[in-house]
């Protein structure tokens, strides 16, 4: 019998009290995909993170092809034919490819020799798996979806033969998935093991051979893909039976919040980055707001959160803080968006979300520290970290303890973390950017719970996010946006995934469906044509 690629013994992790992964057994044949899933916090980066040598485990063994390894160090792993792929990439942006890909392996020797092989190495592994890049495009200048093809070659440069893939998709588009997926059929068609780390069961089913479920940092169950199925998988992740639709009854729509109108933005270099951009919000309902990343869908929400200045038109606020009209040159910042009764919860948490050297306690009163509630102007530390443990009771956020460094919580428990400071406030308008990327499923289910209730509570939602199978079941009215300007508007429970991406390639057009709420019947109906 074939030996497997990769065997896992027994392996055993803890982080002072926590027991981060348990007598972990784990077989990986070779030229396979192989899915690993679990909620966050279930061990899955830290198993993989002892299988590249960023960890050591107390116990247990790792076979790699049938033979004993002892991996201290990434070092090891590589030599051992292993290499990963980050979740947050670890390239230097002002370097390009050819640089990134061969750091650390220049050599001795005259550096032109070194990258004149290095560039050839390079061109041949590209072309066999498919991964045609530029060797001298400057990193900082790619998309993400080539930033990360730089990633998977600098492992083949290595030689890796066992690569390992943590949450690949979650930074990526639509179309940048489809493109990941092409590049992993070519490299298991060409004998490369693949781990894939992913809380997407849809990509488990669509990409892998088989998957492995853990739970608790135990591996709960084993399966080929063809004989599973996501509900199957979500409740052995879970430990119960998960809702994988929102379960929602229609909106009722009632007093406007917002009103965008004819909203511009030109950034610092002359391009035009939002072109009259107009629409409203309402408090009952949730508009959704699709597109491919970078169509102006960031500079937007930054402009309605205060964190932007914009070049051109206005916008009115309408909430229990009174009536705002904002204006060019007079534009308010986060602190008094706030104030009007805007919360936020924004695309990148780990950029604008929180600061991950300060405690949870500090992260959970971020944006409200000047709050009576907290104390100010002297803060209470017994009050916060009060609110902050029923912030985490409420959202779910493990482990419960205030004093723990935000940096060492897994990326979805940073995500409810944020989500409950903003939410548990009951702003009369949200703002909210990619609510699940990066988030396992059952927080997913517990995050559009919250927000459908946030919305049945009377919040005006405006949603952004690049999941169409999210937006389409969370939103009740769809925007989509396209080079910076909305090219549609169109009701949720009317459309589709082929309808949307055509409106997300389309430019603007002044025919383009739009839909109005009427008063609170929880119906939308096509605006009537313009009398001629």
């Amino acid at each position: 019998m074939t030996a497997p690629a990769i065997e896992l013994k027994s392996i055993n992790k803890r982080f002072g009290p926590v027991w981060a992964n348990r007598d972990i057994d784990l077989k990986v044949m070779p030229g396979t995909v192989h899915g690993i899933v679990g909620e966050n916090g279930a061990g899955k980066s830290t198993l993989m993170s002892i299988l590249y040598g960023f960890y050591t485990a107390d116990t247990g063994q790792i076979l790699v092809n049938g033979q004993h390894i002892n991996i201290q160090n990434s070092q090891q792993a590589i030599a051992a034919g292993i290499g990963m792929v980050h979740q947050h990439f670890m390239l230097v942006e002002p370097f390009t490819v050819l640089e990134n890909v061969m750091l650390g392996m220049e050599g001795q020797g005259l550096l032109a020799r070194a990258q004149s092989k290095a560039r050839k190495a390079l061109n041949e592994i590209a072309s066999r798996y498919g991964l045609d890049i530029d060797p001298d495009a400057i990193v900082g200048d790619l998309p993400v979806g080539l930033q990360q093809r730089v990633e998977i070659l600098k492992a083949l440069y290595r030689g890796a033969k066992i690569l390992i893939l943590d949450e690949p998709t979650s930074v990526l588009t639509p179309q940048e998935t489809g493109q990941l997926f092409n590049i992993l059929e070519s490299l298991r068609s060409q004998g490369v093991t693949v781990l894939l780390i992913t809380h997407k069961l849809r990509e488990i089913m669509a990409i892998t051979n088989h998957v492995s479920v853990m739970r608790a940092g135990k591996m709960v169950a084993h399966r080929d893909t063809d004989r599973t199925n996501p509900e199957e998988l979500a409740e052995l992740m879970v430990g119960r039976k998960v809702l994988l639709k929102v379960d929602k009854r229609p909106a009722c729509p009632g007093e406007n919040r917002m009103t965008v109108n004819k909203v511009g933005y030109v950034d610092d270099r002359g391009v035009k980055r939002l072109k009259d951009i107009s629409f409203s919000l309402r408090s009952g309902e949730i508009l959704g707001v699709a597109g491919v990343t970078g169509n102006g869908q960031s500079e937007l929400m930054k402009i309605l959160t205060g964190a932007l200045q914009p070049s051109t038109g206005s916008v009115s606020l309408e909430t229990g803080a009174g009536v705002h009209v904002l204006k060019v040159g007079e534009w308010p910042d986060a602190g008094q968006m706030r104030d009007y009764g805007m919360g936020h919860v924004p695309e990148d948490r780990l950029q604008q979300g929180v600061v991950k050297s300060f405690d949870a306690s500090e992260n959970a009163i971020l944006g409200y520290h000047n709050k009576e509630e907290y104390g100010s102007p002297l803060l209470k530390p017994e009050n916060i970290v009060n609110a902050t443990l029923e912030l985490m009771e409420a959202y779910d956020v493990r482990p419960q303890l205030p004093s723990l460094k935000t940096a060492n919580f897994s990326g979805g428990n940073q995500q409810k973390l944020v989500l409950a400071r903003e939410m548990m406030k009951e702003p009369d308008i949200l703002i909210i950017g990619q609510p699940t990327r990066g988030v396992d499923i059952g927080a997913i289910e517990f995050i559009h719970r919250n927000l459908i209730a946030a919305r049945d509570k009377g919040a005006a939602v405006l949603l952004v996010s690049v999941e169409l199978d999210e937006i389409l079941s969370l939103a009740d009215r769809i925007i989509v946006m396209n080079d910076g300007a909305i090219t549609g508007e169109v009701v949720a429970s009317e459309t589709n995934e082929t309808e949307l991406g055509v409106l997300m390639t389309s430019t603007a057009d002044a025919d383009a469906p739009v839909f109005e709420d009427k008063g609170h019947s929880g119906k939308y109906e096509k605006k009537e044509e313009a009398a001629a």
